[in-house]
């Protein structure tokens, strides 16, 4: 109790959350298996958080992938006069109407949600039960195996081939309780991609009743003429749902819109559980005015691309290895326990992302920023690992 008493004086959400999950919780007989072992998800540190902890206020977080361009600047205008007591079109029409212009396809292809992540949680509702079999790679987004364990579905956790999906071992993973195969591509936390032609084959292998989603939040950032649009093969595949979002690239992690693309009896499915107003009205606007502003997309592009080269050229001459990526992230294995690395850049006011909840004890993934935050970065983590 003394433990839960300081972390709620000192207000840290995520102390607190496995406080309490190491704490006997009286009420954990009464919940449903799934949730019973459910360790809750740990997101980058706010900056916020920092001040209260070591009184550090003007840090610089490269920790949770967001668009150091913030967003496209012709949206504040445009969300500063909504009405607020309003509730939100609940059939996100405009923004749905948006989509299916930009991709030409069919409306009622298109699931909203708040966030990708909402998406990925209605897919395990809608198709797995206690006893399906969730099939996804070592090191792939914590929330597939979230959303999956929270509905009791059993875990098939494939190990990965050079820190990315093994898609022959996933196959021969596949049996007949498997409901719903889950790959980002790029993947999050490491960067990792697949090219056109061998997840092309992989979908054509995977028995049509299996689901299979492939999550594509970091594709814009992708220039790379070898990496697949994954929404192009909708018409080929009926049991294939691409989700995206308007986090990263688009820049509007704080208003949680993101959507899926799949056929309209799978969208159908989605939508029976999407909660009423799931997507705010700010979100919605935001993502439309997004969505035509593409010199803004390309320019965070162009962005990404120069911090990718000058963090790679300036992580390899501190000798650090690399994981090649695809995102607007960057893993790396310091080849030792990274927890001092990780409190020392805190300290001097970086915020990285440890990946040790997907067993990477010895990585950090740091984001992308501006070349000035690149560089503040690329000399604090030489300052840390001179006096380490």
């Amino acid at each position: 109790m003394i433990l839960i008493d300081l972390i709620i004086r000192y207000n840290i959400p995520f102390l607190l959350s496995n406080a309490l999950y190491m704490s006997k919780n009286r009420f954990l007989e009464y919940a449903v298996k799934g949730i019973q072992k459910l360790k809750p998800y740990i997101p980058g540190k706010p900056i916020i958080a920092l001040g209260r902890e070591l009184g550090i206020h003007h840090a610089l977080k490269l920790a949770s992938n967001e668009n150091p361009l913030g967003c496209s600047p012709k949206i504040s205008d445009a969300i500063a006069h909504l009405d607020l007591s309003r509730y939100p079109d609940g059939s996100g029409y405009e923004l749905t109407s948006a989509l299916a212009k930009k991709y030409q396809i069919d409306p009622n292809m298109i699931t909203l949600g708040n966030g990708s992540n909402d998406i990925l949680d209605m897919i395990a509702r809608v198709f797995l039960a206690p006893k399906d079999e969730s099939l996804f790679s070592q090191y792939a987004f914590a929330v597939y195996a979230l959303s999956s364990q929270a509905v009791g579905a059993i875990l098939k956790i494939v190990p990965a081939k050079q820190y990315g999906h093994d898609l022959e071992a996933m196959f021969n993973a596949i049996t007949d309780k498997t409901k719903v195969i889950w790959i980002a591509n790029p993947n999050n936390p490491t960067g990792t991609w697949l090219d056109a032609d061998a997840l092309h084959s992989f979908l054509k292998t995977v028995p049509q009743h299996i689901i299979v989603v492939i999550d594509e939040a970091y594709i814009e950032y992708v220039t790379d003429t070898t990496f697949p649009d994954s929404r192009l093969w909708l018409p080929e595949f009926a049991n294939l749902i691409v989700t995206r979002t308007f986090s990263k690239a688009y820049g509007l992690a704080a208003l949680r819109v993101g959507y899926s693309l799949s056929n309209p009896d799978i969208a159908d499915l989605l939508n029976r559980v999407r909660q009423p107003f799931n997507v705010n009205a700010l979100a919605q606007k935001a993502a439309c005015i997004a969505l035509s502003d593409q010199a803004f997309i390309q320019k965070t592009v162009t962005l990404n691309q120069q911090g990718m080269q000058q963090m790679q050229q300036g992580l390899e001459n501190l000798n650090c290895t690399l994981i090649p990526s695809r995102g607007n992230f960057i893993l790396i294995d310091f080849n030792q326990d990274v927890s001092k690395i990780d409190f020392a850049l805190q300290k001097k006011g970086i915020i990285t992302r440890p990946v040790a909840n997907y067993g990477l004890m010895t990585h950090l993934r740091i984001s992308l920023g501006l070349e000035d935050e690149n560089k503040k970065c690329l000399e604090a983590l030489e300052q840390v690992l001179n006096e380490n």
